[in-house]
Formats: C-alpha cells, structure tokens, sequence
C-alpha cells in the first residue's frame, strides 16, 4: 500500500514538472520571437543558453519516468498518464528548440534590412501558438477535453499566416539583402507553425488520457 502511494505522489510531482516544462517552453518562444521584433541580441543568446534548462528537466522527466515504471506495474489508468507524461515531455522539448532555432536565425540576420509586415505576420503566429501550448497544458491539468478540441481550431490561423509568408518573401524580390532575410523569415514562420502543431499533439495526447482511445485532430503530425 505503501509504495502504491509513493508511486502517484511520483505521478503527481511528474505532472506538476510537465506543467512547469510548458511554461519553459512558451517562455522560450515569447522571449526568441521577442528578440527578433525588438533586434534583442543579448535575449536571443538568452534564449539558447537557457535551453540547457529545458533540456535538463525533459532528461529528469525521462528518467523519472523509467524509475517509476521499473519499480511498479501501473494499471491501465496509470499506463496512459505515463504515455501523455512521455510523448508531451518530448513534444515540449522540441519547442524549446523551435526558440533556439529562432533565436539563432534572429542572430544570422541581425545586420540585415527588415520588413515590417512580415515582422508583423511573426508577430501575429506568435500571438497564436503561445496560447495554444498553455491551452493544451490547461486541458492536461484540468483534464478538459473541450478545450483539447479547441486546438486545430486555433491552429487553423497560424497555417494560413504560414502559406502567406510566401507571397510576402517574393515581394522582396527586387532587394537581394532583404529577400536573403525574408527566406530566413520563412523558416521561422515553419518553426511557430510546428509549435502550433506540437501544441495540437499534445492535445490529442490529452484526448487519449481522457477517452481511452487515440485520434488525431487533424494531420498535423
């Protein structure tokens, strides 16, 4: 009885770490897309150094996880919250190096012409995804399936501004430095679009916790 306690006090203090990688997470985003809008070369370097941090607390999680598996034989219940703890753990961590990715994009181009719409269309994706990974972290902790189902309907405007990234870069055409700069833009616009999506998985993680059953809302993946 004893070590069936211990072993959801481990569960518990494991989701309360997945809730605190969110927040590393979205917090890495902000402050990457934030660098590249407010040309913030000291927070963008911030941003890459941090990711040691994330990249230690998946590690923990991962271990922990394995320990916790080891020393008990979880219900079927219990088997599903690990998968969910498992698969968003990861989910988390690549978003984390979505930020690093952007950080270390910003940095490349710092020097170069800019274009204000399109720094406004990066501007407007990132206005997208970090709501959606702190909804799909809230539907993990309140174990809301609604708002799991609200995803790819968040989702839906970070691809359309993604595509129209396109039709912005080509209009630079005329400029060689700033089109260079805007093809770069354009990879990180795909890195916000992949957070959107990773934010969708985890959703549909959180909808197989609730439901028993997987689905995918969409084909993100």
């Amino acid at each position: 009885m004893m070590a069936r306690t211990h072993f959801h006090e481990e569960l518990e203090m494991l989701e309360l770490d997945i809730l605190g990688m969110g927040e590393l997470s979205e917090r890495a985003v902000a402050k990457a897309v934030g660098a590249l809008i407010e040309h913030e070369d000291a927070q963008a370097r911030a941003v890459i150094a941090a990711d040691d941090e994330i990249d230690e607390k998946y590690m923990s999680i991962e271990n922990r996880v394995l320990q916790v598996m080891a020393l008990q034989t979880p219900v079927a219940g219990d088997l599903r919250l690990i998968s969910v703890i498992l698969h968003s753990n990861l989910h988390l961590e690549r978003i984390g190096d979505m930020a690093v990715n952007i950080a270390k994009m910003y940095l490349s181009v710092r020097h170069m012409p800019t274009s204000q719409s399109i720094q406004a269309n990066i501007r407007e994706m990132d206005d997208v995804v970090r709501p959606m990974i702190r909804t799909a972290m809230e539907a993990f902790r309140r174990r809301d399936l609604e708002l799991c189902l609200r995803l790819p309907e968040m989702d839906d405007p970070v691809d359309r501004l993604n595509l129209g990234m396109y039709k912005e870069v080509a209009a630079l055409a005329g400029d060689p430095e700033l089109l260079s700069w805007g093809l770069r833009m354009i990879l990180v616009a795909r890195q916000l679009e992949r957070v959107g999506d990773h934010s969708v998985d985890i959703g549909e993680q959180v909808g197989f916790l609730l439901t028993g059953e997987f689905h995918e809302f969409t084909d993100a993946s």
